[in-house]
C-alpha cells in the first residue's frame, strides 16, 4: 500500500537549495527558463518538491502560482515524489483490446497499487497512459525506458521478478534470445 493509505506518497526529499540555486544558475535565473528549470529539478527528485518551486519562484521572481501552473499543466511533471521506475501500461486502443486493463489490475495486484500511485519505498510508480506509439506489439508496457510489447496478465509477476532481482524486465529476454540464436 502506499504511504498514507489514499495513493498520495508525501514528499520526504528534501531539496538542498544549494542543488536548486545551481539549477537556476544555470538558466540565468531568467524566468522564461522555467519548464526547463522545472525539467532539471523533476530529473534530478523524481518530482517537484514545493521547496524547489519556492525557491525558483524566489530567485527568479517568477510567480509561483505560475509555477504551479506549468507544473500541472504538463504530465511529466509529477508534485507527488515518483518511484526509481515508473511502469506505465498502455490503454490505447489497440491495447485496450489485447487486455490492457487486465495488465494494469495485474500490476496493481503485484505492486499493491493503483495507478497514480508510488510504493512507499519509492521504488516503483503505477501509470496508465493513453498511447505508447507501438500498437503492433500490444498490449504494451514500460519500465523506465525499456519497452516490452505482448505482455499479458499472466506475465506480469515473472517481469516484476526480473526487475527486481536484474533492475530490468527485458535482460534475460534478450540474453535468451542471444542464447537461442547462437543455438541455431
Amino acid at each position: 500500500m502506499s504511504a498514507g493509505g489514499n495513493g498520495a506518497v508525501k514528499s520526504v526529499i528534501v531539496p538542498d537549495t544549494l542543488e536548486v540555486d545551481a539549477i537556476v544558475d544555470r538558466w540565468g535565473a531568467n524566468p522564461e527558463f522555467a519548464v526547463e528549470m522545472l525539467q532539471d529539478v523533476q530529473k534530478h527528485y523524481r518530482h517537484l518538491p514545493k521547496a524547489a518551486l519556492e525557491r525558483i519562484a524566489e530567485r527568479t521572481h517568477a510567480d509561483l502560482a505560475r509555477l504551479y501552473h506549468i507544473a500541472t499543466f504538463f504530465k511529466a511533471f509529477s508534485l507527488k515524489p515518483r518511484g526509481e521506475t515508473v511502469i506505465q501500461v498502455c490503454t490505447g486502443t489497440a491495447c485496450h483490446v489485447q487486455g490492457a486493463a487486465r495488465v494494469l489490475d495485474a500490476f496493481g495486484r503485484e505492486l499493491k497499487l493503483k495507478p497514480g500511485e508510488t510504493t512507499p519505498d519509492l521504488k516503483y510508480s503505477l501509470e496508465g497512459v493513453r498511447c505508447l506509439g507501438c500498437c503492433g506489439l500490444a498490449p504494451v508496457v514500460t519500465f523506465g525506458p525499456e519497452l516490452v510489447g505482448g505482455v499479458d496478465s499472466s506475465k506480469v509477476g515473472r517481469l516484476m521478478r526480473r526487475h527486481r532481482k536484474t533492475g530490468s524486465a527485458i535482460a534475460q529476454q534478450a540474453k535468451s534470445a542471444a542464447t537461442e540464436g547462437a543455438d541455431a
